[in-house]
């Protein structure tokens, strides 16, 4: 998801766009990517190559989520750096702050407290990559920057009926209870926690702005800077889809951290705000769903 719009991005810049596919390099394999950056030479990178799920495969996936997102920053920061790559985003997650840190979630509040357990692992793993960066920057004088994005949805998601995010999630749930005629669609938790999303598109062209304007070893948190209940969403969610029925929300399963809003004040004054309204950002990602279906 991430990776295409970041595509579609770079197509309207005057740039030659060098990606690699999955099936190309296992990027946990040290040896290959080594090999890649050797042969392919890249000047500038975006490394947006991660493991993600809901909060079902980060709790689930826990010793394939810290493992696999360690090697994949490990190997690609540490490529960039030995084959003189000239500047790297690396893209990381708001779930690397505290689970109760004061919100709006500020930059400066990483590493102040406790993380969410049922992200643990990922957001360790993102957190060795942020501090990858910064040791880089300090040590080797690398033009490394990092980035948080908030939640991201859009085309390409993962539609998984267990491991996909909330996003991608409830778009196919109400889909498929319009298809069937169900009378009502349920929603894990309490629908009380607060988050905030970003079209990835949205995303794309923050990262773009930064690479060009940014140039520091502070994370740079990317987002709204606006946040909805997850009751609220999934009335959103639904009215984009199409689905009249009842939401009932199952406050049996797990919840994860009450509120994630992230603090973009260092991004506006950076120039950049985000384009896209969650209505019409919903209505884009509802669209691109129903053609990968097809």
């Amino acid at each position: 998801m991430v990776g295409s719009a970041l595509v579609r991005r770079l197509a309207r810049e005057d740039v030659e766009i060098l990606t690699v596919s999955r099936s190309e390099i296992d990027l946990r394999d040290q040896a290959a990517v080594d090999r890649w950056f050797a042969a392919m030479r890249p000047q500038v990178v975006f490394h947006a190559a991660a493991k993600v799920g809901g909060i079902v495969a980060n709790n689930t996936l826990r010793a394939e989520f810290i493992y696999d997102n360690l090697m994949l920053a490990a190997n690609v920061i540490q490529a960039a750096h030995t084959n003189g790559v000239e500047k790297l985003l690396f893209l990381g997650s708001s779930c690397i702050y505290p689970r109760l840190a004061a919100q709006p979630l500020r930059e400066e509040s990483l590493l102040t407290g406790p993380l969410e357990p049922t992200n643990e692992p990922y957001a360790i793993a993102k957190i060795a990559g942020v501090k990858m960066v910064e040791a880089y920057r300090q040590q080797y004088g690398c033009d490394f920057i990092s980035i948080m994005p908030t939640n991201l949805y859009g085309p390409g998601d993962n539609y998984h009926p267990e491991y996909s995010h909330v996003v991608a999630a409830l778009i196919r749930r109400f889909h498929e209870a319009k298809e069937t005629g169900a009378g009502e669609v349920v929603v894990w938790g309490t629908g009380t926690p607060r988050r905030e999303f970003l079209y990835v598109d949205d995303m794309a062209d923050a990262s773009v702005h930064l690479m060009k304007h940014y140039s520091d070893g502070m994370l740079v948190n990317v987002g709204t800077g606006e946040d909805i209940s997850i009751a609220e969403f999934a009335r959103v969610v639904a009215d984009a889809v199409g689905y009249a029925g009842a939401i009932v929300f199952d406050p049996s399963k797990p919840d994860g951290t009450p509120r994630k809003l992230l603090d973009v004040a260092k991004l506006a004054q950076l120039g950049w705000r985000a384009a896209t309204s969650l209505e019409d950002g919903i209505r884009l990602a509802y669209r691109a769903f129903l053609a990968e279906r097809r």
